[in-house]
């Protein structure tokens, strides 16, 4: 089985940082893309960002320039810096990845619990 969970939300005011860190376990042969996402009540989840096994990133719009998604591979831990934070992007944030358990299985989908993150004064 593999578990991913995450760590770091928490209340910041606007214009403030967190970093959240997620961190996969269990039986693991390869991971491949690593992301975050988010959602808030009533709205779909909504990618916030991506990297690949290469490094290749991948940014919502609106997280562009705000947001750095980075990995440590030694670790199966991928973070979430986000900076200069607004109200809106308070919701619960999700992590997830393509993790492959085993070399001849098919990889899956993986999503950890989430993680509150709220935007207040």
């Amino acid at each position: 089985q593999v578990q991913l969970v995450e760590s770091g939300g928490g209340l910041v005011q606007p214009g403030g940082s967190l970093r959240l860190s997620c961190t996969a376990s269990g039986i693991i042969f390869s991971i491949y893309t690593m992301g975050w996402y988010r959602q808030v009540p009533g709205k779909q989840r909504e990618l916030v960002a991506t990297v690949t096994n290469s490094g290749i990133t991948n940014y919502a719009d609106s997280m562009k320039g705000r947001f750095t998604i980075s990995r440590d591979n030694a670790k199966n831990t991928w973070y979430l810096q986000m900076n200069s934070l607004k109200p809106e992007d308070t919701a619960v944030y999700y992590c997830s990845a393509r993790i492959k358990s085993r070399p001849v299985t098919t990889p899956g989908d993986y999503w950890g619990q989430g993680t509150q993150v709220t935007v207040s004064s």
